[in-house]
């Protein structure tokens, strides 16, 4: 089965979608199923990315552009803490974002150094960052989504 038709991937896709609509008031996708959805996101040229709200929150889903782009697979990526996306001197301005989204319900004009597992150092730029809800309203953690990065 491929990750994208597993049914907690196809239900957080969905939230993820929905909650993008819902801050940004514009979908990230077109309009189809879920599963079909799931497929799309999936496959998207561009990075979709999000965490959970655990106290150091760790990553739970990435699509295959985030996967090749941090050089890792979805089974190290879900155990993954998101702060760890960066490098520890990048984490402070990170931990700024996050709580802007937190009090704003997104951005859409986030850059940032990241670091791939492999160090590899990259450049985002325009990223949208929001928060995550599920259809009963109780936060489930923030996603992000950006299509420019440059290798540093």
């Amino acid at each position: 089965m491929n990750i994208w038709q597993m049914p907690k991937v196809i239900a957080h896709t969905q939230h993820l979608l929905n909650s993008f609509q819902q801050a940004l008031g514009y979908p990230l996708l077109d309009n189809a199923d879920p599963v079909e959805q799931a497929a799309q996101l999936f496959h998207a040229d561009k990075v979709v990315v999000s965490h959970g709200t655990q106290a150091d929150p760790l990553l739970n889903y990435g699509n295959q552009t985030a996967l090749n782009l941090w050089e890792t697979d979805w089974d190290h990526l879900i155990l993954m803490p998101s702060r760890l996306t960066a490098e520890p001197m990048e984490r402070s301005e990170r931990a700024v974002l996050l709580q802007r989204v937190t009090e704003n319900g997104y951005i859409d004009d986030y850059s940032g150094v990241r670091i791939s597992t492999t160090g590899k150092r990259f450049q985002i730029k325009q990223a949208i960052v929001w928060n995550i809800y599920n259809p009963q309203g109780q936060y489930c953690g923030q996603a992000a989504t950006f299509s420019q990065w440059t290798f540093l």
